[in-house]
């Protein structure tokens, strides 16, 4: 061959492998060039995720680089895996045998069981006064010996100085329980309980309230439904008239018995009801009306309901992901009386810098994640889980995280992979935002830190992305 056709063929090569280069690198998501593993990258892009809506971090605990480290330092809303700030800060600053009293209180003497004068409850944030506990509280003021109250049970609620709380504003869904407001006395969540039934053999359905005295201020309108059951509620038109709850829409019959949890009425109106249906079935009377005030001096007490320990609070909040509860516990981070959220914001702030936590973009509104305005980037989530791993309170702040394809909020995921009871993980959901963080075990026993935040339109598709990346890294060994 003569070197004109020698130069001839090395240009057609080198363009040549150019084009299969460029090619190659088409090919390839985004999310891999970051850095990705391939099945995560794979799964982003079939979901039609971008790279640069998502947030990953892989770090051992005993190492300094981390092993997966994309888009970590960009804040991002991380939904519910918030609540591990706060559940963390909270059993530091508080204990994790921290308690909150609820106070019963008397200004007039008893005389023979009767009470003259008014019945005063004051709340701390209790954030589990639920409604077993409440008929506990009761009965103890029974057995003081009382049995009937002539006067008022005030609500003494200044423990905490909120601004108004609309529960319709966040999704504009306000009879749903993770909607409710913080409250000071914040007595079983704010919400009911009911049991939706389809009657095959009379061909109607059933709506019976499991909360005592609400049964006459319900209407059941609903009819049966002939498709299949999946997500019952879409079917569900349900608010208040006046006073009473309606029930309207379909209820599909193969459904069976099915309960539904809702926060319909104000707090005084749900703490009248509940009071005096349980003080009656204790055998006390109450003749007075209920109404919000504050305990005067000289008031006497008569009966303390002590929580249950902080370590037992946490567990509930983040192996159920709930919100409620866990605005409780960020106001409880504020030690001024009243409590405030900018309070509580500050007092977790200062934590953080005397831990030596600097967080750029932290931020925090509620503590609870159920909001569009808190952000956190993966790294600060990495650093806090460290900072937990090496931390006296990690048995109780571990123990709180679901245990994947086990219990809480993965129950029902990852169930019969390798990462099956091999990884205590915080979740997080909001409309255009999937989350999680905590720890994972490898098939050596190396435990890893791992965040994943996805904040994209197309984030409800991200959940295989996440397993994906769990399962390679409880997969990997040595080799």
């Amino acid at each position: 061959m003569t070197r004109t056709g020698l130069y001839v063929l090395a240009l057609f090569l080198g363009f040549f492998l150019r084009f299969i280069v460029l090619c190659g690198l088409a090919a390839v998501p985004a999310a891999a060039i970051a850095g990705l593993p391939a099945p995560v990258a794979d799964a982003l892009e079939e979901a039609g995720i971008s790279g640069q809506n998502v947030a990953v971090l892989v770090r051992g605990i005993d190492g300094e680089t981390p092993l997966i480290s994309h888009n970590a330092h960009e804040p991002m809303n991380p939904a519910s895996v918030m609540k591990l700030l706060t559940t963390y800060a909270a059993l530091e600053m508080l204990g994790p045998a921290h308690t909150w009293e609820t106070e019963a209180l008397i200004d007039h003497p008893l005389v023979n069981g009767r009470l003259e004068g008014n019945l005063y409850l004051r709340g701390s944030g209790d954030p589990r006064l639920a409604l077993e506990q409440f008929w506990l509280f009761l009965r103890q003021m029974r057995m003081q010996g009382v049995n009937e109250i002539e006067g008022d049970l005030v609500l003494d609620r200044s423990a905490f100085s909120l601004p108004p709380h609309d529960s319709a504003e966040f999704d504009d869904k306000p009879l749903r329980p993770y909607n409710v407001g913080p409250d000071a006395l914040l007595i079983n969540l704010k919400s009911l309980s009911f049991t939706l039934r389809a009657d095959m053999d009379k061909a109607r359905i059933e709506v019976r309230s499991e909360t005592p005295g609400f049964e006459d201020r319900v209407r059941n309108r609903l009819t049966p439904g002939k498709g299949v059951c999946g997500d019952w509620r879409e079917g569900l038109r349900i608010g208040l008239e006046g006073d009473t709850l309606v029930f309207r829409g379909t209820y599909p019959a193969r459904c069976g018995d099915k309960a539904l949890n809702l926060s319909p009425w104000p707090a005084d109106f749900q703490v009248e009801r509940l009071f005096r249906a349980l003080w009656r079935e204790l055998g006390g009377t109450f003749r007075g009306r209920v109404r919000e005030g504050h305990v005067p001096s000289g008031a006497r007490a008569l009966a303390v309901h002590r929580s249950p320990a902080l370590a037992e609070i946490v567990r509930e909040i983040n192996k159920y992901s709930n919100n409620v509860m866990a605005r409780q516990v960020f106001l409880a981070l504020d030690a001024a009386r009243p409590a405030t959220p900018e309070g509580a914001r500050r007092a977790v702030e200062t934590w953080l810098s005397g831990k030596g936590l600097d967080m750029p973009g932290l931020v925090l509104d509620n503590g609870s994640g159920l909001s569009r305005k808190e952000r956190i980037s993966a790294e600060s989530l990495g650093h806090l889980l460290l900072a937990a791993w090496r931390s006296p309170v990690m048995p109780e702040l571990m123990a709180s995280l679901p245990l994947a394809g086990v219990d809480g909020t993965l129950q029902k995921r990852l169930n019969g992979v390798s990462v099956t009871g091999r990884a205590h993980l915080k979740t997080g959901y909001l409309e255009n935002v999937r989350a999680l963080a905590g720890y994972a075990l490898d098939k050596d026993g190396r435990r890893w830190i791992v965040v994943f935040l996805i904040n994209d339109p197309r984030a409800r598709l991200g959940k295989p992305a996440m397993d994906a990346l769990l399962q390679w890294l409880t997969e990997r060994g040595e080799g």
